[in-house]
């Protein structure tokens, strides 16, 4: 009976010790699976300051954000240092896909709609997968609907007159978890100039980055580098868009706060439309402020 015991516990734990075994073996095989690593939070918002990240809403997310401009600083305190005057958009921005963000917007400067999509096309990751850095396409149509001048007996305004295009590529690389930087190669075609010295077509490169301080706050700057050869000899004259900013998280809210040279808050006016001049102290306080809205099943 003793045997037939000592037979019976001992198949027991050969068997129980073959499944421990194989459960381990399923654990470290687990534990050594190739895997790929994303990374995430580049940026903070979907905007660096006045340009768009490579930062997108994910599917059934909705942004709602409204952008302030005030006047120029040098205006002084007559103009309580620009407060009297101030320049609005707001836009909705939602997700579609995780790859795909659509958005509207209405800018209170020549009273102008705007239109875009933009596309992640690559994310930057490491492990089995390596991709150095983020890439998106950014396109966009904008409607200038400011009543026209009158014109000559004879001849007519065209509603394609009212028509800009941006395109642009996002180009961003997380260098670790402070800096982030991200290079912007923008093209902007606009159907209608002042003069035949302006340009219709624009070539742009912007250069943004940000530096996180704490989880919820951050530094941000933004320059575009604009090529345009008659610059000096356009009235007013066009400048390079400078900005400066901090980025604060509040729960769902994110609250950017900046001085810039560009009134404006879409591509194509504060690319090839800045017409202050930091020099000459033509600099706007203003603040974006974001808030998202989940719509998940879950």
């Amino acid at each position: 009976m003793n045997k037939i015991l000592s037979i019976f516990f001992g198949l027991i734990f050969l068997a129980s010790g073959n499944g421990f075994s194989q459960d381990l073996d399923e654990l470290m095989n687990a534990e050594l699976k190739p895997t790929v690593d994303f990374a995430t939070a580049t940026f903070k918002s979907t905007r660096i300051i006045n340009g768009h990240s490579i930062e997108q809403m994910k599917e059934n997310q909705l942004d709602f954000r409204i952008s302030h401009r005030f006047g120029t600083l040098n205006s002084g305190l007559y103009g309580l240092f620009g407060l009297d005057e101030s320049h609005i958009h707001f836009s909705l921005e939602y997700g579609i896909k995780d790859w795909l963000m659509l958005g509207a917007g209405r800018a209170s400067q020549n009273k102008t709609y705007d239109g875009f999509a933009k596309v992640r096309l690559l994310r930057q990751s490491s492990g089995t997968k390596f991709m150095p850095v983020h890439l998106s396409y950014f396109t966009s149509i904008e409607i200038m609907t400011l009543k026209f001048p009158e014109r000559p007996e004879g001849t007519s305004n065209y509603f394609s007159s009212r028509l800009a295009y941006v395109n642009q590529l996002l180009i961003a690389r997380k260098f670790n978890e402070n800096l982030s930087v991200q290079l912007t190669p923008t093209f902007i075609h606009r159907n209608l100039v002042k003069t035949e010295l302006d340009q219709n077509d624009i070539y742009a490169l912007g250069l943004g980055g940000r530096y996180k301080l704490s989880k919820r706050l951050s530094l941000n700057a933004e320059y575009y580098y604009t090529y345009n050869p008659n610059a000096k000899s356009l009235e007013p004259r066009p400048y390079n868009a400078l900005s400066l900013g901090v980025d604060i998280e509040t729960g769902g809210h994110v609250f950017q706060i900046m001085v810039t040279n560009s009134q404006g808050m879409r591509e194509g006016s504060f690319i090839p439309q800045t017409t202050g001049s930091w020099a000459d102290g033509d600099i706007h306080l203003g603040f974006n402020i974001s808030r998202v809205f989940a719509f998940n099943k879950k």
